[in-house]
């Protein structure tokens, strides 16, 4: 999973191809591919500036070829 700012994510094509999924609270917005079901990205609910993007769906990047990083969760 890779987080970015709310500007710097660009949908280039396929946008007519996701669809919305909303719960509980209903801020944080999951988007899915309707052909296949895979979670591509979703705007966060405690970050709503931010998006957390499925690696495996970008063009060009090798998700296994990331570096992990730890984050910092909820200080709840």
């Amino acid at each position: 999973m890779l987080r970015c700012n709310e500007q710097d994510l660009r949908i280039i094509s396929g946008r007519d191809e996701l669809t919305l999924y909303r719960f509980n609270t209903m801020v944080a917005e999951h988007y899915f591919c309707q052909k296949c079901g895979i979670y591509t990205f979703h705007k966060m609910r405690k970050a709503p500036d931010k998006y957390a993007v499925n690696a495996g769906c970008l063009e060009g990047v090798d998700p296994y070829g990331l570096q992990p990083a730890s984050i910092r969760g909820s200080a709840k």
